[in-house]
């Protein structure tokens, strides 16, 4: 078993669940913004790791209480959002619509300072 370290390139995405009826997410931002954001990945980062946060319905996510709100570290505000994860913890992200562009995510991802 290899144990991660903090210093290579670690990415967490949260995205909403898919739906059992449809098997697509009840996110339609998440439904948009997969495909660009595994084809950056699969691009630019093929040696990092992503760290993949399935998020529940709205009812769950959109919750004041939610622990990924709550949680100092993470503060998600919406889905899909891509963050960069180092040793010092989150550092950077692309939000919701910020996902949408390829342009845009793959610089984020090919950004490995």
């Amino acid at each position: 078993m290899k144990h991660l370290e903090l210093n290579d390139s670690v990415f967490l995405l949260f995205y909403g669940r898919d739906l059992l009826e449809t098997g697509e997410s009840y996110c339609p931002d998440t439904v948009d913004a997969l495909p660009i954001i595994y084809k950056a990945l699969n691009q630019a980062a093929q040696d990092s790791t992503v760290i993949t946060v399935i998020v529940d319905r709205k009812s769950d996510s959109g919750s004041p209480t939610n622990v990924y709100r709550t949680r100092p570290d993470i503060k998600l505000t919406a889905v899909p959002t891509l963050c960069v994860l180092r040793s010092t913890g989150i550092t950077s992200r692309l939000v919701e619509t910020e996902c949408f562009d390829f342009e845009d995510v793959l610089r984020f991802v090919s950004n490995r300072e």
